[in-house]
């Protein structure tokens, strides 16, 4: 992807096949040989804004900025005001006044997208209530480390059709990875999402009974039933999703070769039991240490790094 063609906002399905293999490629690449990694934004500021909590995304976005020679600086949502004090617009031609990255928390969507449109400035989702990008990237470099490819590997994530399964599903489709959706009616992953990641290439099933979804597959992937902002629908979320819980009798069924995976963070006890989690066949810690990885390549790829 040459730098006219770079997405003003980093998102997955914006992205070509070629584009997320060079991101993967690079993470591994600088993964081993730490040494290797330029510092491109040596002398200059990324901004983070935070409209949501962050344990994983913050540190590991920081973490990938300094990494690349620049400063992370990051700002919680009380303190920008977006849509309150000031517009997405202003925010963003604010920010990409001082900073050469911009990257955002939220929970609309179209926040992301107004700001994007203000600015010639790269911004990086770091999650919406439609979509995860960073998360699917290093769900990507994940799964490439445990089985040396992706083409052909097959994923079942059983659970909530959010943010998360959207990245995951759009980036499965343009690396080759076989995805399962196992979800309890009224939950599952949004139609137009499921097309979008078909017309990409996406080879998707939906099938509603858990134990059928993740038979002979090479990865379990599970996320909490309720997400931010959802605290609400918690009770009636734990009755629809019960019988979705990753055990260890699921993960017996997908068979004693599969992995397991989860964005965190986990409730233990709901979508998830201590036994999985803990166990052997986990790689959730793996996961989440590459979410810098997959941070720091992105970016790299956004502001023209071809190294």
């Amino acid at each position: 992807m040459s730098a006219a063609t770079i997405p003003d906002l980093l998102e997955l399905d914006a992205l070509d096949a070629a584009t997320i293999a060079r991101i993967v490629d690079r993470a591994l690449r600088w993964k081993a040989d730490p040494a290797s990694i330029p510092q491109p934004l040596a002398g200059h500021g990324v901004a983070l804004v935070f409209e949501k909590p962050s344990a994983r995304t913050r540190t590991s976005t920081e973490m990938a900025v300094v990494s690349l020679g620049g400063h992370p600086i990051t700002m919680r949502g009380e303190e920008v005001g977006i849509g309150t004090r000031e517009s997405p617009a202003d925010v963003a031609r604010t920010l990409g006044s001082f900073c050469s990255v911009i990257g955002a928390r939220v929970y609309e969507h179209e926040v992301l997208v107004g700001m994007a449109d203000a600015t010639d400035v790269p911004i990086v989702n770091l999650l919406s209530d439609r979509a995860h990008p960073l998360q699917g990237l290093a769900d990507l470099l994940t799964i490439r480390e445990l089985f040396g490819r992706l083409e052909g590997v097959r994923v079942a994530y059983v659970g909530d059709g959010g943010n998360v399964t959207a990245s995951l599903a759009f980036g499965a489709a343009l690396t080759g990875v076989e995805l399962v959706l196992s979800s309890p009616p009224g939950y599952e992953l949004d139609a137009d999402v499921v097309a979008r990641a078909r017309n990409l290439g996406g080879a998707i099933e939906q099938i509603a009974d858990p134990r059928e979804a993740v038979a002979g597959v090479d990865v379990v992937y599970t996320d909490v039933w309720t997400s931010m902002g959802q605290e609400d629908e918690a009770a009636a979320r734990r009755a629809a999703f019960a019988g979705y819980q990753v055990d260890a009798p699921l993960m017996a069924a997908a068979g004693d070769d599969a992995w397991f995976l989860h964005c965190l963070p986990a409730h233990r006890g709901e979508e998830v039991t201590d036994e999985v989690v803990d166990g052997p066949r986990s790689a959730v810690w793996q996961q989440a240490r590459n979410r810098m990885d997959a941070a720091r390549s992105a970016i790299a790829e956004l502001i023209g790094v071809d190294a």
